[in-house]
This record gives C-alpha cells, sequence and structure tokens, in this order.
C-alpha cells in the first residue's frame, strides 16, 4: 500500500476509535429515562400554612399518583397549577371540575400519611367535604390517630370509614404493615412501609415503586441516636440494594433545623450534620459510589420568622459542606415539579 493511502487508513482507524472512546463516555454519562413525576404541594415543616408538606409522586408519563402526606393539597395544587406543573393535565370532555379539582379528585388517587401530626394531614381533612373517596394507606397507629383526633365529629366530620358514627366512608383507611410491599390502588405503583422514630410518636417511611424504579420518602424522623432507636439503620439496610441497583431514583427526607440546633430541642427531627452521618451509614452498605447523583430532596425545613437568612440558604450550604457522598442536593419549592 502506497504511503499516502497508508497514511489515511491509519487516520480513518484513529477518528473511528475517538469516535468510539466519545460514544462511550457519553453513554455513561447519560441520565436515565424518568421513572417518576413529583409535584410539590408542600415543601416546609411547621408554621407556614398553605405549604406544609405533601408530594405527589407518580409515575412518568401516567396522570394519576398518590402523595406522600397531606399537609396541604388544595392550596398545594393550586400553586403548582399557576406555575405551569399541570399544563399538562387534560380535562376529560363534560368534566365539571377546574383543573385544580380535577387533580384533587382524579390525579390524587390515594394518600400515603407518615404520621397523624397536625401538619402532615391539614391538607386532607380540610380537602375532605368536595375530595373524591380513596383510600388512605398508613401504620395502623397513625390511622388511629387520624380517627381519634381528626374525623372524630368534634374536629372535623368523620370521612372514614372508622370510629364514630355516623361513619361517611369516603376515606377507607388501608392499613399497611411493616416491610409488607401493598399495591396503591388505581395506579401501577406499590409502597412498602417502614416505621420511623418521631420524639416518641411513630412516623413512616415509604417506598413506592413500579417495575425495577423505586422512590424513598420519609416521613419526619430524628437520628438514631438521639431518639435511642435503629429505625433509620434498618430503614438503609431494607433499600441498600435498591442504591446498589441504581433502582432508586431519589429519597425525600426532611432536614428540619440547620446545625446549630442542639440536640435537646430537635423533638424528633433531623439537621444537615445529623443526615448526612446517617447517609454515610446507607452508602457503607450500598457501595462506596453508590450514592453518587442521587437525588436528595430536602422537605420539611421550617419556616422562620426571624428577619435573618431564610433557613433554606443555611441548610443547603451546610449539606453541601457535609457532602462527600457525591449526592444531589434538591431543595424545593412549592409548586416545582421533578422528573427523576
Amino acid at each position: 500500500m502506497a504511503a499516502g493511502g497508508a497514511q489515511r487508513v491509519g487516520t480513518a482507524l484513529a477518528h473511528a476509535a475517538l469516535a468510539g472512546c466519545l460514544l462511550a463516555q457519553l453513554s455513561a454519562h447519560a441520565q436515565p429515562r424518568p421513572a417518576f413525576d413529583v409535584v410539590v404541594l408542600g415543601a416546609t415543616g411547621g408554621i407556614q400554612d398553605g405549604n406544609l408538606s405533601a408530594f405527589l409522586v407518580r409515575p412518568a408519563g401516567e396522570a394519576r399518583g398518590v402523595t406522600c402526606d397531606a399537609g396541604s393539597l388544595v392550596n398545594g395544587i393550586r400553586v403548582a397549577d399557576g406555575r405551569g406543573a399541570f399544563d399538562d393535565v387534560v380535562l376529560p370532555p363534560g368534566s365539571k371540575h377546574s383543573r385544580i379539582g380535577h387533580v384533587l379528585t382524579d390525579g390524587i388517587q390515594g394518600v400515603l400519611l407518615s404520621h397523624a401530626h397536625l401538619d402532615h394531614v391539614l391538607g386532607l381533612v380540610i380537602a375532605s367535604p368536595d375530595d373524591s373517596a380513596k383510600p388512605v394507606y398508613a401504620l395502623p397507629s397513625v390511622q388511629a390517630e387520624l380517627v381519634a383526633n381528626y374525623f372524630n365529629w368534634s374536629a372535623w366530620p368523620n370521612m372514614s370509614d372508622r370510629g364514630k358514627a355516623p361513619r361517611l366512608g369516603k376515606y377507607r383507611l388501608h392499613d399497611l404493615a411493616p416491610g409488607l410491599r401493598q399495591p396503591l390502588a388505581g395506579t401501577p405503583m406499590a409502597v412498602t412501609a417502614w416505621p420511623l422514630a418521631h420524639a416518641g410518636v411513630e412516623s413512616t417511611a415509604f417506598l413506592i415503586d413500579h417495575g425495577e424504579h423505586a422512590l424513598l420518602c420519609l416521613g419526619d424522623t430524628g437520628p438514631d441516636a438521639v431518639e435511642q432507636s435503629d429505625r433509620l439503620q434498618a430503614l438503609w439496610a431494607a433499600v441498600a440494594d435498591r442504591v446498589r441497583r441504581g433502582q432508586l431514583r431519589a429519597i425525600i427526607v426532611e432536614v428540619s433545623f440547620a446545625n446549630g440546633r442542639p440536640d435537646r430541642l430537635l423533638f424528633g427531627h433531623l439537621t444537615p450534620a445529623w443526615l448526612m452521618a446517617s447517609l454515610r451509614t446507607l452508602a457503607a452498605l450500598a457501595g462506596a459510589d453508590a450514592l453518587k447523583g442521587l437525588p436528595l430532596v430536602i422537605s420539611h425545613i421550617k419556616y422562620s420568622l426571624l428577619a435573618d437568612e431564610p433557613p433554606q440558604e443555611l441548610i443547603r450550604r451546610e449539606l453541601e459542606a457535609a457532602n462527600d457522598l457525591g449526592l444531589r442536593i434538591v431543595i424545593p419549592q412549592q409548586g416545582d415539579r421533578y422528573r427523576f
């Protein structure tokens, strides 16, 4: 072969090899197709009425899903709709509802309640007269508190199918058993619940899955060391294999206070330092690099009345400073929509 021909062949082979390397790099860094659509109906904890813990979780491309907690429903849907989160919702022909009404009554097929504190159930209770019939999924202790404290004909009419008569039965209370996967009616998803410790109150973590994809949503919880509990340790052990396999798409977890909060005043909540210390346990179980790039959505940041820096900014900085696991830190606002 002539020298010029050999040179052209060598150049072509080099270009092909380079293209192959670039394609491999792009494939290695390509983001997987979204498996979940998450709309933030309520982002904060504590005193900001109208913006209290609630996340609408749907399979990607599906119009129907469930909420993780229900501190704010109607107002959360209204705010999210105003920000375009439901622009793709199509009302059925002849619907009597606004888009907000349609999302409440049809888009939300069920509610997962982590615990019965007011900032996690208020939206459900207030919306109940105009809501559609649907299941409420919770641990038995949470259902008992819901009926005793709210649906009792004193605080509110009994919209449930338990407790004081007359039972109006709009909400069918469906007990969850720890560690047992159970289907979520009206959706292609299922849920597995694990108990959490929240200053003497039983709270809940929900692993929501469809196919091989999963999303983990935690209710309020304190650190194991402060709570004298092993609930978070048990949760991480239960989900570590999902993380190792790359099947867990996001973790929604509370951080109520910045690091300056003393342990004796946590009242069953987490700080950035306590959360990152706990997640290092998960990393140890799942593998050193298993959490890299995993979205960590921070819920329940307490609203502050002080004229200081917003707590969201301080907590973000503290989380980023401690983030030696490579997590993707997400501080949501009410009305945000994410695809994980």
